[in-house]
């Protein structure tokens, strides 16, 4: 990477990273919920552009399934607005609906390149 490119004023934009480790019996019931219900109420708020869905591999999957769910933002301060007023009442959703059959963290990053 060239230094000289880079800005640590968030002008790459901003990526919201979910990891989520599922039970293996709601697999398939969980990616539906995830694709036609969760994704789309967060796309809707407006503040992300795009997403992706991943699956991880070489994981020992006895214990959970592991999923990432990138969204991709256009500044730090859309971030912090979902954060602010929307996040917990998505969240709390997906806590009502599945309970202790995932657990999940997330982490932000800034696109450099």
């Amino acid at each position: 990477m060239d230094a000289t490119n880079y800005s640590p004023l968030g002008d790459g934009g901003i990526v919201y990273n979910t990891t989520i480790k599922i039970d293996p019996q709601i697999e398939k019931e969980w990616l539906d919920w995830q694709m036609s219900v969760h994704i789309p109420e967060v796309m809707a708020t407006g503040l992300f552009s795009n997403y992706k869905l991943f699956r991880l591999l070489d994981q020992d999957d006895t214990t959970g399934i592991t999923y990432v769910i990138q969204y991709f933002s256009s500044s730090i301060g859309h971030y912090k607005k979902y954060l602010d007023e929307f996040a917990s009442s998505l969240n709390e959703k997906a806590f009502a609906k599945w309970s202790d059959q995932f657990i999940s963290f997330h982490t932000v990053m800034e696109i450099v390149n």
